[in-house]
């Protein structure tokens, strides 16, 4: 058995689990036989590269990882990585830039896998602006053109300060961060959240939630006389083909009470 086709089944079969389907679940979703998926999983059979990318569609496994999956398989990648502003992705960026700009006066923004904001609408700066020096967040030493919206929530000295209900938003915010790194299986960007949680200073709250539950849970800020109370809403790029494309998330503000919608002078 030679090492490639070993370190597919190792990862084909990690990925089966992670998705909770059993030998029987995956074949029907990939119409092939159990016994094939067996064969593959024990390293006794090796895929093609249709195969790699049926049983990737099956688990739908993200671009990035497929391509760590063709690899394992002894296939080169067969999912590009762009960059925003090349030729070939001007139609992903038109659309981007229209969703924000048909959202003022209230903020979005567009960010990757790491939370790092790629672009963002002028209601978006004001919002930001609220936390005075977003450079204050970086690690010292460090400089970067790039806000990154997770630290910039997390950190002491970022928007955390101004967040009054930080101990009902910081749970559920972790289990975001987390739940979408776990769902990914990068172990970079696993490593890059757990220094997230580390810094959210999170203290565990066992006790049970009584009464009614909001339909959402609001993002209460506080600086000055100003009160803000908003929640957002998650866009992602249907059939996407490139693995940047894959990972970009639009997060849409909303306001969640009369003053908020007038600070922002929303007409909603």
């Amino acid at each position: 058995m030679n090492t490639a086709a070993q370190d597919f089944s190792a990862i084909c079969r990690e990925w089966r689990m992670f998705r909770k389907l059993s030998q029987l679940d995956l074949a029907l979703a990939a119409n092939v036989s159990q016994r094939h998926v067996s064969w593959l999983e024990t390293g006794r059979s090796a895929p093609s590269r249709e195969m790699v990318i049926r049983l990737s569609d099956a688990m739908e496994i993200p671009l990035r990882e497929r391509n760590v999956l063709l690899h394992a398989a002894g296939f080169a990648a067969a999912y590009a990585e762009s960059e925003l502003d090349e030729p070939l992705m001007a139609p992903v960026f038109a659309a981007l830039q229209s969703m924000l700009t048909h959202h003022e006066p209230l903020p979005a923004l567009v960010v990757d896998r790491f939370w790092n904001v790629k672009m963002r609408n002028a209601a978006a700066d004001r919002l930001l602006e609220l936390v005075g020096d977003q450079d204050a967040v970086l690690p010292d030493g460090a400089t970067g053109d790039e806000i990154n919206l997770a630290l910039l929530t997390v950190h002491p000295r970022g928007l955390r300060n101004l967040i009054t209900n930080w101990e009902e938003v910081a749970p559920a915010f972790v289990r975001r961060l987390r739940n979408e790194a776990v769902a990914t299986r990068d172990p970079n960007l696993q490593a890059w959240i757990e220094e997230l949680v580390q810094l959210a200073e999170l203290v565990g709250n066992d006790s049970p939630t009584t009464g009614r539950l909001l339909p959402i849970l609001p993002l209460e800020l506080a600086l000055g006389e100003i009160r803000l109370s908003l929640f957002s809403v998650i866009s992602t790029i249907g059939t996407p083909q490139d693995v940047t494309t894959d990972e970009l998330r639009v997060e849409s503000f909303y306001p969640a009470d009369a003053a908020t919608e007038a600070f922002f002078g929303s007409s909603l």
